[in-house]
């Protein structure tokens, strides 16, 4: 897979992922809590855990598992014992790191918890790229700098070391970039649209030149042509893998692309409008418009007055 392409897509929607919480437990335990995010993260960094989203869809965690829960409106975390009353416990925005019930001669289960934080724009792209729920398991394929990763995450919280804060959300970006390559290329996690296509290898020289050069008017003949296949094959596949035909992922890809240099200073639409394959700034702004709701004009204005479309960094329970 070209990980150019999932950088990119993944700069165009300022997707961060941030780990805001997590616990150290001993014994058996518990704790629910509603999500904040659209887009939850729960990792287990020792020991194990069952999730439960929604009260019916469960499944359990082992040390290196990762899983994102997409939409969900509640979730449960448990020890995945079978005997004993459960301790349950809630965790404190003032408190967001906790250690409940662990005695000095028991290794507790570690569970670090986040979100994926998006801008406005690429709330739906992300959201239709996942399934309700997608568990990485430590021991899928290419998995090791996961496992890597989280290891060096639990241990900085296990710890309570000096900087502790800024190597989580330093390496809360590396996890979400390592299970989003493992959801890529694995189809049977369930990831579609564009996170699937990138691993396509006969749309893979497609995309290569749609993402080298959003301004050119490409034709599908020759898009099927660099795939080796023909138009109507080519147009089928793209289609059904990514969700949507070449033009309008075209399209989404340019306005992703103009959103995020009208949130940069000194970009002038004039100069944008021929960049990204628009014959003149009329026709533009015109299509920006139809897919963004507001002038190119309106939109800078307001996103330099209020930061629209960013999500603020939130700490939300784990």
């Amino acid at each position: 897979m070209h990980d150019d392409h999932l950088s990119r897509i993944l700069d165009l929607i300022e997707v961060r992922g941030v780990i805001s919480g997590g616990f150290a437990a001993g014994g058996r335990w518990l704790t629910r809590f509603t999500p904040e995010s659209p887009l939850k993260i729960v990792a287990v960094g020792r020991g194990s855990a069952g999730v439960t989203a929604d009260g019916v869809t469960r499944s359990v965690l082992r040390a290196g598992d990762v899983a994102i829960l997409n939409g969900r409106s509640s979730v449960t975390i448990d020890d995945t014992g079978s005997a004993g009353l459960q301790r349950e416990f809630s965790i404190r925005a003032d408190d967001p790191f906790l250690h409940v019930g662990a005695s000095g001669t028991e290794a507790p289960d570690v569970v670090l918890g986040g979100h994926i934080e998006v801008d406005h724009a690429g709330e739906e792209l992300m959201s239709r790229a996942l399934p309700e729920l997608v568990v990485v398991r430590s021991t899928a394929q290419d998995a090791e700098h996961l496992r890597s990763t989280l290891d060096r995450l639990a241990g900085e919280f296990a710890g309570d070391r000096l900087g502790r804060r800024a190597v989580l959300r330093l390496g809360g970006q590396l996890l979400l970039l390592d299970v989003l390559r493992i959801v890529a290329r694995d189809a049977t996690l369930g990831g579609t649209g564009w996170l699937r296509g990138l691993s396509d290898d006969r749309l893979r020289p497609a995309l290569d030149l749609l993402h080298a050069d959003l301004g050119r008017a490409w034709r599908l003949d020759d898009l099927a042509r660099a795939a080796a296949m023909s138009r109507s094959s080519f147009a089928e596949r793209f289609t059904a893998t990514l969700g949507e035909p070449p033009v309008a992922y075209l399209t989404r890809l340019r306005m992703l692309t103009a959103r995020r240099r009208l949130r940069e200073d000194g970009t002038r639409i004039s100069d944008l409008a021929p960049a990204l394959g628009y014959s003149s700034e009329s026709a533009f702004s015109a299509a920006f418009r139809r897919e963004v709701g507001l002038s190119p004009r309106d939109f800078r204005t307001i996103a330099t007055e209020n930061r629209i479309g960013t999500r603020s960094s939130s700490d939300e329970h784990p």
